[in-house]
């Protein structure tokens, strides 16, 4: 498991703390960090484009639908960078079905990481969401979601950074236990929420509370500042 890392209040700082832990970093990367519940999915496109700001290159992998590049665009104009610049550093892939997302994973993606010398950060949108089709057999979905973590997890063991950010699974599904296992799966884990203060964390997995020095987090929440 990945170190833990401080953490302080704004998102920026959360994901300036990751920075610092890539390849390039001071620290051993955080190799899979899950960002979940409400807000998890509107964040995405923010912080693919904080990401490609500091020259990092991304791949989006979009099983929700989620993934906005107008909020890459404005997120560029408040940094005062052209949006082509940002925009040519993300690639999207959408998928639609849990086949397409299983294959995006374990067949598409790994060629991607290696054409280049400098590892590209992996968003992972609705890594769960298209494994919640009831018209496949719940046999067939955990084999299948069970392959495709392999997969991910052999990417990140050669030093590859995921970032999970999974929506809200509704409550009536009963693939509840593939939220479960995405959390074991995780290294790093933070749920979102959203009320009249705007969006918040809470810290679920991999840091200990002795190290978080500017935000005390342990069963706290703390305010994570990005535009609407």
């Amino acid at each position: 498991m990945a170190s833990p890392l401080p953490l302080s209040g704004s998102l920026d700082d959360v994901l300036f703390q990751l920075a610092r832990a890539g390849p390039q970093g001071e620290f051993p990367a955080p190799a899979k960090a899950l960002f979940w519940g409400e807000g998890a999915g509107d964040i995405s496109s923010f912080v693919a484009g904080w990401i490609a700001g500091r020259g990092i290159d991304v791949i989006v992998l979009d099983g929700a639908n989620r993934f906005d590049p107008y909020k890459v665009s404005s997120f560029a104009r408040g940094a005062f960078i052209p949006p082509e610049t940002l925009l040519r550093s993300i690639r999207i892939a959408r998928a639609f079905t849990c086949y397409q997302m299983a294959a995006l994973i374990g067949e598409k993606l790994p060629p991607l990481l290696e054409e280049t010398s400098r590892k590209p950060w992996v968003i992972l949108l609705g890594p769960i969401t298209t494994f919640l089709d009831e018209d496949v057999p719940d046999k067939e979905i955990g084999l299948l979601f069970e392959r495709t973590l392999g997969k991910m997890e052999g990417m990140a063991s050669r030093g590859n950074p995921f970032l999970l950010f999974q929506p809200f699974i509704p409550s009536r599904s009963k693939r509840g236990y593939l939220m479960r296992r995405l959390f074991r799966f995780s290294d790093l884990v933070w749920r979102m929420s959203v009320d009249d203060e705007g969006l918040k964390a809470v810290v679920e997995k991999g840091l200990r509370p002795h190290i978080i020095e500017n935000c005390k987090l342990k069963n706290e929440k703390c305010k994570l500042a990005y535009p609407p």
